[in-house]
């Protein structure tokens, strides 16, 4: 039930809910209140003072908005809603005052400072500030602490605002940073000077609203004025998170995070952020061919010429589908392996996702359901390495009063859970319909055994007869669109590759493609797949090309082009559309709007942009469950896919993790 009350803010009146607090009435009446520690999804500290304003009636000083709920404000002598003014003489002095102290030991580098041009500080001091000081005492300096290869720290410029503090401890999950000292001796430290750990790290440098806290990859490569933005979607999980990829000329510089409530509010992982330089190394930018048991660079027409042949002479084609393919390429990809008489498979892990059932391999349950679930189940998945802003929301959950129950390999998830058991003697000794949970979480893990699919059938039942929503979490950003344009062979992978003589692969670098077997690779890096390939096709990265994702709950999403693939690499629908001309079986579009519109009346729901469509329950039968552990779908968070390894920083932040994992031996 809402508490609706009424406020006088500058002369405007409205209603708003009573447990509102000052600031964020203001900002429902269109009024701007600065700010620094305020964040509207950490904790209130109400420590910077900043957002001060006058309450009419109230004591002869003026009050932080953040820190002060409607409801507690008294109304006026005669019953008339109380008065808040913002723009006073006493809050212009008051505002000025907090401002000058600030800025009494902060340095003012602000020509070289990395934060230029996008600092909260700068902005403020400009809008609400003075133009002198009275201060001529020397300026404090604090030691630089650190934190590890991915957040700078200027701690001299710090104001002690908190805001890295709050999210490492209650988004992240990890108190790995605290505030020592009082007054002038206040600092933010690590504990025991330790670096920080958190896949999810380098959101402080978002949060922090002055240059203490920078991108220690990204710092002084560029300014914020000489970037060109993009709006676009993240691939390296299946969260399907917004981002932002900033790029100077050719080259993509930095991702931010946008906001999004429905996937990832507004955090990325690490991987995520800092992931780009993987996009610079290792590329594939020319065509290859191999003769002689040697790959040699060649042309557009040659290396197309002899795929064509391949593919002519084919008596069982097949298509692999990768992580980071858009699922135009993969529905391009279908129907030119099908023209030949092949199939195509995108489940290279061996996960047993049932074609067709979309409620099998989506589930029912949107992410944001997470936030208020009373109880979560995870089967065989372990959410902070296989999608860490998706066990951040889980983790949201928990604070406000919700259970995790768990069921598989026993894990540091950031948050307190019931172990229910390590594998499938859980799931049937735990799975008696007694106990309901508001949503179930399926990993890869959990479905990769032979007895995969009596696994789900098993968590499916289980979801039905208690009411729960399910919810399967894939590692994957393409998997969840291939399944949707139903690039998939019966009897999985095993039975795709029985007698294949001619393999396309789209990007498939987590597999090992038999000897014998002829290989066209299309990608955009040197891995493993390009290693074992016959003929190589430079494709583009998911930053170089438009292309249409859909995350793990079903939500279609376009990512868009940022920056151009390097040398002569096409676009990926592209270079099927001309081998498809190639090998005399054109593909009916000539444009990607075309080749969407083709792909739409198949699949309508791929229309509905931003939007998770509700699926039809079909429960999976279930079968006989097997014995022992659910597998572990992802060993190393930094090292998933091509553009990962191809990253100095991931392979950096891998070995960091691995010797963190290592059992440390007391000296003798």
């Amino acid at each position: 039930m809402s508490d609706l009350r009424k406020v006088n803010i500058d002369g405007m009146e409205l209603e708003v809910d009573g447990a509102m607090t000052l600031l964020q009435a203001c900002e429902e009446a269109g009024i701007e209140i600065p700010r620094f520690c305020y964040h509207e999804r950490l904790s209130i500290a109400g420590n910077c003072r900043m957002c001060l304003v006058e309450v009419v009636g109230g004591p002869p000083k003026p009050a932080a908005s953040c820190a002060v709920q409607i409801r507690d404000m008294r109304p006026g002598k005669d019953g008339e809603p109380p008065q808040v003014k913002t723009n006073s003489p006493m809050v212009k002095k008051a505002r000025e005052g907090v401002m000058e102290f600030l800025l009494i030991n902060h340095p003012l580098d602000c020509p070289i400072c990395d934060q230029g041009g996008e600092c909260d500080l700068q902005d403020q001091a400009m809008a609400y500030g003075v133009d002198f000081s009275r201060y001529r005492e020397p300026k404090r300096a604090v030691a630089d602490m650190d934190l590890g290869p991915l957040v700078g720290t200027h701690m001299t410029r710090c104001i002690s605002c908190t805001r890295c503090v709050r999210f490492i401890t209650e988004v992240a999950g990890m108190p790995e940073l605290g505030q020592t000292g009082r007054g002038e001796d206040a600092e933010i430290t690590a504990y025991l000077g330790q670096t920080l750990e958190s896949e999810l790290q380098g959101n402080i440098i978002d949060l922090c609203p002055v240059g203490a806290l920078t991108s220690k990859p990204y710092a002084y490569t560029a300014r914020p004025w000489e970037l060109s933005k993009t709006e676009s979607i993240d691939v390296m999980d299946a969260l399907g998170s917004s981002i932002r990829v900033d790029a100077k000329g050719r080259e993509v510089m930095r991702f931010l995070p946008r906001n999004h409530d429905g996937t990832n509010e507004e955090w990325i992982s690490d991987k995520t952020r800092f992931v780009w330089d993987g996009l610079r190394r290792q590329r594939l930018d020319k065509p290859y061919v191999r003769e002689n048991g040697k790959l040699r660079a060649a042309t557009w027409p040659e290396a197309l010429e002899k795929a064509a042949g391949a593919l002519k002479g084919a008596k069982q084609p097949v298509g692999l589908v990768g992580d980071l393919a858009p699922t135009e390429a993969i529905f391009a990809m279908k129907e030119l392996i099908e023209s030949f008489g092949g199939t195509t498979e995108c489940r290279t892990d061996g996960a047993k996702l049932p074609a067709g059932n979309r409620s099998g391999y989506v589930g029912t349950a949107a992410i944001e359901d997470l936030d208020d679930a009373k109880s979560v189940l995870l089967v065989g998945t372990n959410p902070r390495i296989e999608a860490p802003v998706l066990n951040a929301r889980i983790r949201k959950g928990w604070l406000k009063g919700g259970q995790v129950s768990v069921l598989g390999a026993p894990v540091d998830l950031t948050y307190e859970y019931t172990h229910l058991g390590t594998g499938r003697d859980g799931l049937t000794k735990d799975m008696g319909h007694k106990v309901g949970y508001d949503v179930i979480v399926v990993g890869q893990g959990a479905l990769r055994g032979d007895d995969g699919a009596a696994v789900l059938g098993a968590v499916m039942k289980h979801a039905e007869a208690t009411g729960a929503k399910l919810m399967v979490l894939h590692t994957a950003a393409s998997r969840v669109g291939a399944l949707d344009v139903g690039a998939v062979t019966e009897g999985g992978l095993p039975a795709a590759m029985e007698g294949a003589d001619v393999v396309y692969n789209l990007g498939a670098d987590e597999i090992d493609v038999p000897q014998g077997a002829f290989v066209i690779y299309q990608g955009s890096h040197g891995d493993r797949g390009a290693h074992r390939a016959d003929v190589i096709l430079p494709g583009a990265a998911y930053t170089e090309e438009q292309g249409l994702f859909v995350n793990t709950e079903g939500r279609p999403q376009l990512a868009l082009r940022a920056s151009f693939a390097p040398g002569e690499a096409k676009e990926n629908w592209a270079i099927l559309r001309a081998l498809s001309a190639e090998a005399g079986k054109q593909l009916p579009y000539d444009s990607l709007a075309q080749l969407r519109q083709k792909m739409v009346e198949s699949v309508p729901h791929l229309a509905e942009l931003d939007r998770v469509p509700q699926n039809d329950w079909r429960a999976e039968s279930e079968g006989d469950l097997g014995s022992g552990d659910f597998d572990v779908a992802i060993h190393d968070f930094y090292l998933t896919n091509p553009v990962a390894r191809a990253s100095e920083l991931m392979a950096e932040l891998s070995a960091r993790a691995k010797a963190r994992s290592q059992t440390k031996v007391a000296a003798e």
